[in-house]
């Protein structure tokens, strides 16, 4: 994400110069400008949408944009690539998804997705952001949580990150680790603001807040706290970190949506070692995704469509410490 895709592009254009003239007038593409489709890419299916069509080397050719991914990733393809959107195809797209998935769990964990061509870049996908702070070493203690005995454990806690937000993590691990740029600091809003933003905006629609929504955002802040230098940070981060907090400010003050975006990556492992009652869980999973939903609501307004340069901030890019 993020990467330019100007070698497909330019390609295409070359292949403007080596046309071999205008179809017959019988002969139309099977596909056409604006049309949402299903498109193949590496193992598999992703919706796109048909943005130009265009007659070059005696075959129609399609640029698509890949819905939910930047438009960096839009490219040329042909035909083979594209099938209409039918119940059939859309079975297809289901149950190769389905096999990938029964695939990746046979194999150490790792995720076997590919991203649409184009990047030189380190390839990382939809899953592995999902998983991008296990990098980071678990500091239990800091969190002063009760671990679980392992027989005593329920089903691993899940938290849904709404899709254009799992777009925003994409784009924020490209930022920092693939292009070298940092969050300037502080943000505004920060996340002291964001979490009462979220309180007023609850008191407005239901009139009152209950306790536990109130609970729920300190707990929110106090992990995110306790989280931030310890597992939401790139190694890339760690000094521009150290610029900016010092022992008396606390990091809700100073960093925004993009970092507490991520402790919502990292809430599920830290969630699965507290004694949470199985009901009080549930209700927590649901005012989490809550939340969630208001951030993607104020995404624009909360999140940064570009970062800074990073003069002055050099580390080693890719990992989180």
């Amino acid at each position: 994400m993020g990467s330019s895709n100007t070698g497909a592009k330019d390609d295409a254009a070359s292949d403007g110069d080596d046309s071999n003239g205008d179809p017959s007038a019988s002969d139309t593409g099977v596909f056409s400008e604006g049309e949402k489709v299903l498109a193949f890419h590496g193992p598999r299916i992703y919706e796109a949408k048909v943005l130009k069509v265009e007659f070059r080397k005696k075959e129609w050719r399609y640029y698509v944009h890949y819905l939910g991914w930047s438009k960096n990733w839009d490219e040329w393809v042909v035909v083979d690539r594209l099938m209409k959107i039918t119940e059939e195809n859309l079975r297809k797209q289901q149950d190769l998804e389905k096999q990938l998935s029964a695939d990746k769990s046979l194999k150490s964990g790792r995720s076997t997705h590919i991203k649409p061509k184009g990047s030189t870049d380190a390839k990382v996908d939809k899953e592995d952001l999902r998983n991008y702070v296990a990098r980071g070493k678990k500091r239990k203690s800091d969190f002063g949580i009760e671990e679980k005995d392992t027989e005593s454990m329920e089903k691993p806690v899940k938290i849904q990150i709404p899709s254009t937000l799992k777009k925003q993590l994409i784009d924020d691990w490209e930022f920092v680790t693939q292009l070298g740029k940092l969050v300037k600091l502080p943000r505004s809003p920060c996340v002291d603001d964001i979490l009462k933003k979220y309180l007023d905006y609850k008191s407005k629609k239901d009139g009152m807040v209950a306790d536990s929504i109130g609970e729920i955002l300190k707990g929110l802040r106090c992990y995110f706290d306790k989280a931030l230098p310890v597992m939401l940070l790139y190694k890339k981060e760690r000094q521009q970190y150290n610029e900016a907090v010092s022992d008396n400010v606390s990091p809700s003050t100073v960093y925004g949506a993009e970092h507490l975006l991520r402790l919502f990556v990292k809430l599920p492992e830290l969630l699965d070692n507290v004694n949470i009652e199985e009901e009080t869980l549930t209700r927590l999973q649901q005012k989490l995704h809550e939340f969630l939903k208001f951030m993607q609501k104020n995404q624009s307004t909360f999140f940064l469509s570009t970062y800074g340069s990073s003069k002055g901030f050099e580390g080693s890019a890719g990992e989180q410490g």
